[in-house]
Order: structure tokens, then sequence, then C-alpha cells
């Protein structure tokens, strides 16, 4: 348990790090094009993910989202002392990752966002962007376990740029991205209502993921023929 906590800790860290670091880089080079900056962090923030799960995965499964953990509770797969322990890594590894990416450009450690991110369209966002999250973690772990690493990286790159909060999909994340007023920051205000969108997101993907499992399980006759 100490080594998947540490994987957990050190996961989230690094990924905190690409999404804070590429976008503080993105946005001192871009000159002022928001696009090109949102780009560099999309790519920097997808690619860091599959290195990141192809590296922790086989120690702890490489969650580094309180959500996907909650997932596997719900699916009988871990236990409420793993989850506690889980989640508590992935905060303090979000955290972490934030401080270092300040430290590497010179910043403080922290300093709490003024990046509004609120409304309607942006908690349907968060919700849409954890659900397909979750459906396509559920879905390749049980057809194509190895292929999990390339597809959370792709869909986590696509759903930057097809929803309108930019997919934070993410408590921890979410969380720490409120210590950063930089390009990818979040008001603290607006926190609450992005992880209770994203929760529910979650929950919905993993009980329909369930549900569309079972059903497509061959039947008997299926299996003989």
């Amino acid at each position: 348990m100490v080594r998947r906590a540490v994987a957990e800790l050190l996961g989230t860290a690094f990924l905190l790090s690409a999404i804070i670091g590429s976008g503080i880089m993105a946005e001192r080079l871009a000159g002022g094009n928001v696009a090109i900056a949102l780009l560099a962090n999309t790519i920097a923030t997808g690619a860091a993910l599959v290195a990141l799960i192809l590296a922790f995965g086989p120690i702890s499964g490489a969650h580094f989202n309180p959500v996907v953990t909650l997932g596997m509770l719900l699916r009988a797969e871990m236990t409420w002392r793993e989850l506690v322990v889980y989640v508590c890594a992935q905060i303090g590894g979000a955290f972490l990752g934030v401080a270092v990416a300040h430290t590497m450009f010179g910043y403080s450690f922290f300093f709490a966002s003024v990046h509004a991110r609120s409304g309607a369209p942006q908690l349907l966002s968060e919700f849409v962007a954890t659900f397909g999250l979750l459906t396509v973690v559920w879905s390749c772990a049980r057809s194509r376990p190895t292929a999990v690493p390339y597809a959370v990286g792709a869909y986590i790159t696509a759903a930057y740029w097809f929803t309108a909060s930019t997919s934070f999909a993410n408590p921890a994340v979410t969380l720490a991205r409120a210590a950063s007023d930089t390009f990818a920051g979040i008001r603290p205000l607006d926190v609450p209502g992005f992880i209770a969108a994203q929760l529910a997101g979650g929950v919905a993907a993993t009980l329909l993921s369930r549900w569309l499992c079972r059903v497509s399980q061959p039947t008997d006759v299926e299996a003989e023929a």
C-alpha cells in the first residue's frame, strides 16, 4: 500500500507539474495568442498522461484522479481504506506538483487563482468531460487494457478543445489548480461546482459501464458456438 500511495503521489505531482508548467511556458511564449497557448498546454498534458500511466500503472493502477478511485470502489475493486489512502496521496501530489511548477518558473509555492470558470455551461462541460473519461477508462480496461494510457491521453487532449471548461475532469487537479493564478488556474469560488459535476459524471459513467458490460456478455449458447 505504501508503494502504491507513493506512486499515486508522484504520478499526480508530475501531472500537475505538466499542466501548470506547460501553461506558464505556453503563455510566456505565445505572444498573447490564447489558442496557441491552449494548444501547447493540451499537447503537454496529453503526452504526460500517457507517459505517467505507462510508468506508474503497474504499481498503483495510475488513477491520479479521485473520481477514478471512487469508480473502482463502486465496482467493488477497492476498499474504503484504499480509497482514503489513494485520494489523500492524489491531493497531496497535486499540490506538490503545483508548488514544484511554480518554483521552476520563479513564482511562490501557491497563490490563489482569479480565473473565473463559472456558470451552467462550465458545469455541464465538467460533467461531460468526466463522464467521457470514465467511460473510456472502463471500456478500454475491459476490452484492451494495454490501450488505456493512449486512450486516456488522446481523450483528454481532445476534451481540452471540445469542452468549454477545458476538461479538468479531476477533483484533485481542480483543487490544486485553484492555488495557481496562471493560465491553467481556477477561482477557489468555482471549485465546489466543478467537483460536484465531476463526481456526478464519474458515478454516472461507472454505473452505465457496469450495465453495458453486463448486457454485452455473450449468452451460454453464444459462448458454446
